[in-house]
């Protein structure tokens, strides 16, 4: 059964992460790119997550706070940046 689970979250994953790209790619704004990408780093902490509860180990904690930390960081900057081109 969790063999199952596995590969249904693997594939729901491999979604998003292309939809995500697809969106990065295509999106008509700065502001579209800077989402897609904050939903692509959110799939991929995600995943990470997922794998460390699949194989019940914690060593990828200090993995999953740098990826948060790197978001958080970079959709703030990105987003004064896109303040200061508006004005």
């Amino acid at each position: 059964m969790s063999t199952f689970l596995a590969v249904v979250l693997t594939v729901l994953l491999s979604v998003t992460a292309l939809l995500a790209l697809a969106r990065l790619y295509r999106g008509p704004s700065l502001v579209d790119r800077v989402i897609a990408a904050d939903m692509l780093l959110a799939t991929m902490i995600g995943a990470v997550g997922a794998e460390a509860a699949v194989n019940r180990h914690a060593t990828t904690l200090p993995v999953l706070v740098v990826l948060s930390l790197l978001g958080f960081v970079g959709s703030v900057s990105l987003v004064r940046f896109a303040v200061r081109e508006q004005q």
